[in-house]
């Protein structure tokens, strides 16, 4: 029932934006009652708690993939591949889309999980890229990795929900500011 319930939200976040979508149409969509969905999730907001934890296990994933493969280039490679994955990801992503375009014309009520509410998205993709920076720049103290990764999560994020307008690619910007603060 959860999963079904979860694949509801997420078709109706897409393509109407989450302050759109009624707990009454999940409900029908996924053929279960709304006492089932209260006793699972406890309200809306739980509902949309899940599925920004489902999505963003998922896109954590990916980047973890990415940022191993990349791993052997060097801190920039290793940089400028996670931001540019999450970049495309953002621009893949339905939700993600549906979610930055609303907040960008009102608001969205899942957007805060995306920029103001730390986890589950902003602080696992900060520790995981803090991680990577401890095997590729060891040689640099823990505390100013973890600044990095902070800086370079939350420069990428500041593009998801506003995209650059400037000619160089946002993955290189973003991955040049964060390796001169590692050498700094």
């Amino acid at each position: 029932m959860r999963d079904r319930v979860l694949i509801e939200a997420h078709s109706l976040a897409s393509l109407a934006g989450w302050d759109k979508v009624r707990v009454s149409e999940i409900a029908f969509r996924a053929g279960v009652s709304r006492p089932s969905i209260y006793s699972e999730f406890g309200n809306k907001a739980g509902i949309g708690r899940a599925l920004v934890e489902q999505e963003a296990d998922l896109f954590l994933l990916g980047l973890g993939t990415v940022l191993d493969t990349a791993e052997n280039e060097g801190v920039e490679a290793v940089l400028t591949a996670g931001v540019t994955y999450a970049l495309s990801e953002a621009a893949r992503n339905p939700l993600i889309r549906a979610v930055t375009a609303a907040a960008r014309g009102t608001t969205d009520s899942l957007l805060p999980y995306l920029s103001t509410r730390p986890d589950p998205v902003f602080t696992k993709a900060r520790n995981l890229l803090a991680a990577r920076l401890e095997r590729t720049a060891p040689e640099v103290p823990a505390e100013k990795r973890k600044q990095v990764a902070d800086v370079a999560v939350r420069l990428t994020v500041s593009h998801i929900i506003l995209p650059a307008t400037e000619s160089a690619p946002t993955s290189v910007i973003v991955a040049r500011a964060a390796t001169a603060m590692l050498r700094t």
